[in-house]
């Protein structure tokens, strides 16, 4: 027998009460179930600003493929060895410390956006632009006690973050019924505006010479993401939110508290559907593990006992999170695309710049889930003449999400050896 579709939106209203229903199989788009069709992807990228302790963080480059004995630090992954692969020897070749960390997910410095196709747009916004409107947030980006420096459109707008608090609310509570009637207006007025500046661009192109018009013709072309950007959210304002999980969060104070809070919002998120790619900057807060002191303190370690041992404690915890998340896609089914959400969902650890000493060589890279064949360390030439750069690994995940791309950043092509399950 054949079971009717239900619309993937479907809500039950009674008594004034608005209630959404969770994710079901029955919701599925039509055809959604052939294997021939794309499964629903989704990116998550965990980050920090400091790097990591080289020392703990990287298995033995002499042991490659499945053989590697687990690092400390990342003793935590244990459990999930086959959902995930360890990389060696991947960068972007860039130098200069902390402003290698705003390149991770792009390859490219935001000074040097203007020689590249689409500047230093990141992976999580490049994903957002192709996902458009199927979801209430095409991205998402966060921060637990550390700034997210990592998320860039294609015109070099670095894109600001939201706390824990904050997440939530977006995620759950639905705007007063006046603050949407004004969301609303605001949208139309800038529509109207967009209008005029459209019709008064058409008579001015036409006086213009063909250099100006060049140039112009990229303005307009901003002028129609603007509108096209608005004129996906309107749907989304009269839309009721999935129904709130939990109490809403106090204020976050960035500690571990809050970041096992935000892990479990973020696969919350991706399990109601409402976003298809969120980065996650985390930091320590002053009391965590017992420690007093700063993270970029600890982060300057100078190979001092003390240090040393208060950086390997930050970075198993935020290790700790990537395996929480981990675990929760793992138990959840995916009802748009069959197996699990972990199946269908990349996650990237990652840091731009390489450790607290100002390296950017060598960056610390775990990929978990999201459809790749996993379970191995692969170590790849240390010899900068035959480096392969980091971003051949983010135009791996973008075509694993369904872009179909030959380029991205700074790749010279996908990763070899990073192979995708049939």
């Amino acid at each position: 027998m054949k079971w009717p579709r239900v619309p993937r939106r479907t809500f039950l209203r009674m008594g004034g009460v608005v209630l959404a229903l969770p994710m079901l199989e029955a919701m599925a788009p039509l055809g959604r179930a052939n294997q021939s069709q794309r499964p629903v992807k989704r990116f998550v990228c965990l980050t920090n600003n400091y790097g990591v302790y080289p020392q703990a963080f990287f298995p033995d480059p002499r042991h490659t493929g499945a053989g590697y004995t687990m690092p400390e630090t990342l003793a935590p992954l244990e459990p999930h060895r086959s959902n995930i692969t360890l990389f060696s020897h991947l960068d972007h070749g860039n130098t200069g410390g902390h402003q290698g960390v705003p390149v991770l997910l792009s390859g490219v410095r935001p000074v040097n956006a203007a020689a590249y196709p689409e500047g230093n747009i990141s992976v999580d916004q490049k994903i957002a632009e192709w996902v458009g409107a199927e979801v209430r947030f095409p991205a998402l980006t966060l921060h637990v006690n550390e700034a997210n420096l990592v998320s860039f459109t294609r015109t070099g707008v670095q894109v600001p973050s939201i706390d824990l608090r904050q997440l939530y609310r977006a995620l759950f509570i639905d705007e007063p019924t006046a603050k949407k009637a004004t969301a609303k207006q605001h949208m139309q007025r800038h529509r109207s505006i967009l209008d005029v500046v459209r019709e008064e661009a058409d008579s001015l192109s036409k006086r213009l010479g063909k250099q100006d018009q060049r140039k112009f013709a990229e303005y307009l072309d901003s002028v129609r993401s603007l509108e096209k950007k608005i004129g996906l959210q309107q749907p989304w304002v009269d839309k009721p939110k999935p129904s709130p999980r939990g109490a809403e969060p106090a204020a976050g104070r960035g500690t571990v508290a809050d970041m096992e809070a935000m892990i479990e919002l973020i696969a919350l998120a991706i399990q109601t559907d409402s976003t298809r790619a969120v980065t996650l900057a985390a930091g320590f807060a002053n009391g965590d593990f017992g420690l007093g002191g700063s993270y970029h303190g600890f982060s300057h370690h100078g190979q001092r006992e003390k240090e040393v041992a208060a950086l390997k404690l930050i970075e198993r915890g935020q290790i700790a999170r990537m395996a929480r998340l981990i675990e929760l896609l793992k138990a959840q089914a995916d009802p748009l695309s069959g197996g699990t959400l972990l199946d269908h969902t990349a996650i990237l650890f990652g840091c731009g710049m390489a450790t607290g000493e100002h390296s950017t060589r060598n960056l610390p890279l775990i990929l978990a889930g999201g459809g790749f064949r996993h379970g191995e360390h692969q170590v790849f030439p240390d010899d900068p003449s035959r480096r392969v750069p980091a971003a051949n690994l983010l135009l791996s995940i973008l075509r694993n999400h369904g872009l179909e791309l030959d380029r991205f950043g700074t790749s010279t092509g996908t990763l070899t050896g990073l192979e995708t399950k049939a």
